[in-house]
């Protein structure tokens, strides 16, 4: 049914699931042709447990299932990518991925010692949008956010604001500058779709979709 695949010799090959919205990777497991089959049938992530010598459902105990957008596979046939849509946390820790640990060999002793890691460049938009929503929800005295997020047209006198701001910092200003307020568009748009309860991703699928 895969003949495009190479499973090793005991029949697997790895699968990587990445949250399709924001490029975070969630986790990492291995799947043989059966999960691989029942991933495409039912469209929810199937794996191989190793340990357990048996296929299991991502999800099938905690109710956080991984639902598939689309599967990819590398250039050597024997690795697969899993674009999917996260149900809940993706870790069996809560954790929203598995990987939320960084390696840091910087430590006094010499050991490895372990850290949160702080979002990389390309989470900062989704670690924002998270962000925001916490505080929409939580609602913290005195926020700048929440202040925003109750007056509408604040929001849109700000982002006019600041995209007056990064059009003269292009015109006059540091490339620095111009990162700095690009960053406050960013910004105070993020909120402006918070309020609004619009995703970033259907954003992000209608740039998508005017590159076709």
């Amino acid at each position: 049914m895969f003949s495009q695949l190479n499973f090793d010799k005991s029949g697997l090959a790895p699968c990587v699931a990445q949250d399709s919205a924001s490029g975070e990777v969630l986790t990492l497991a291995y799947m043989n042709e059966e999960a691989l089959r029942l991933t495409v049938e039912t469209g929810e992530l199937h794996f191989y447990s190793r340990s357990r010598e048996r296929i299991w459902r991502k999800g099938e105990e905690s109710g956080h299932a991984l639902k598939v957008v689309q599967l990819r596979y590398d250039c050597d046939g024997d690795a697969i990518v899993a674009l999917v849509e996260a149900t809940g946390p993706a870790c069996h820790t809560g954790e929203r991925s598995c990987f939320y640990r960084v390696l840091d060999g910087s430590s006094a002793a010499g050991e490895a010692a372990l850290a949160e890691p702080a979002p990389a460049a390309h989470e900062a938009l989704t670690a924002l949008e998270r962000t925001l929503r916490g505080r929409a929800s939580e609602r913290p005295e005195g926020s700048y956010t929440v202040q925003l997020l109750d007056d509408p047209k604040l929001i849109g006198a700000k982002i006019e604001e600041e995209a007056e701001e990064v059009v003269r910092a292009a015109r006059e200003e540091s490339d620095e500058r111009v990162a700095e307020e690009a960053a406050d568009v960013l910004y105070h748009l993020s909120v402006l779709l918070a309020s609004r309860k619009v995703p970033q991703s259907a954003v992000m699928e209608v740039l998508n979709g005017r590159r076709r």
